[in-house]
């Protein structure tokens, strides 16, 4: 079977800002979803719903004793069915976020993206228990679980990773509080900056011209072609100061809250789990 490109220049989006250098290409995104309103999307978004509530009935307060069983009701049974319902999501989201990345100035994308970041965010609340309780399950009877059942040593490497993250681990009520809130605050900032960059226009010899072309023009041979990009740069980013000041301090808090709440004594702690 011959594999479908994962980029394609047919696709109208593919039109760039500067006609000289014709049809770029573009995110086949066809190999995950037709379309955003096409009927399989439509269908795993529900069946990602109708999963995610039986996963959080079948194994929430249980995990304990299903860490002692193998085969069917054992541990390895719920995280094979945890990593299928991870992959559905992570595909879900890929879909919304790379519809979104391919042109963040549609308003159409922007809504579309937020509306599947709530629903996954949603979802995921009924699912943010598997990892706590696990952590609450004792080291030897995790080991032990992974030594004696193939099916949950299968997700050893998965399993130490999350042991890593225990001690910076909250209490069920405020790891919802943070997931439900991440919408609000890490992520709307982030969104904003996106959104604000696509938006800027940088003119060069009275022309306007959007963010990658400017840049692209650094690294020209000619010195006064740089010299002009970085002016228009300066320029564009200097009366756009005052969002960027903002989007980066509301960032910088938002994680030193995180960060103090969890017991990281560095900024960088949480990247080297």
């Amino acid at each position: 079977m011959t594999a479908s490109p994962a980029f394609s220049g047919a696709s109208p989006a593919a039109s760039p800002a500067d006609p000289a250098l014709g049809v770029l290409p573009v995110w086949k995104l066809s190999d995950l979803y037709a379309a955003k309103d096409a009927p399989e999307f439509v269908a795993d978004l529900e069946k990602a719903r109708t999963l995610s509530l039986a996963f959080e009935e079948k194994w929430k307060g249980k995990l304990a004793d299903a860490a002692a069983k193998t085969g069917a009701g054992g541990l390895g049974e719920a995280l094979s069915e945890y990593d299928a319902l991870d992959d559905l999501l992570g595909k879900i989201g890929s879909f919304a976020g790379l519809t979104y990345f391919s042109d963040t100035s549609n308003p159409a994308n922007g809504k579309f993206y937020g509306d599947i970041q709530t629903k996954l965010t949603d979802l995921s609340s009924h699912l943010l228990f598997f990892a706590l309780e696990l952590n609450r399950i004792d080291d030897a009877v995790i080991n032990a679980a992974m030594d004696r059942d193939p099916a949950t040593g299968h997700f050893r490497p998965w399993l130490v990773d999350l042991r890593m993250d225990k001690p910076f681990q909250l209490d069920d009520k405020l790891e919802q509080l943070f997931l439900e809130k991440s919408m609000t605050s890490a992520a709307a900032f982030n969104r904003l900056f996106d959104e604000t960059m696509s938006e800027l226009r940088f003119e060069v010899d009275g022309e306007k011209q959007p963010l990658e072309i400017t840049l692209n023009m650094l690294v020209e041979p000619e010195p006064e072609t740089r010299a002009k990009a970085a002016v228009a740069l300066s320029k564009t980013f200097g009366e756009n100061l005052r969002v960027f000041t903002l989007i980066t301090n509301t960032l910088a808090k938002d994680k030193e809250i995180s960060d103090r709440w969890r017991g990281f004594e560095d900024i960088a702690d949480s990247r080297h789990l």
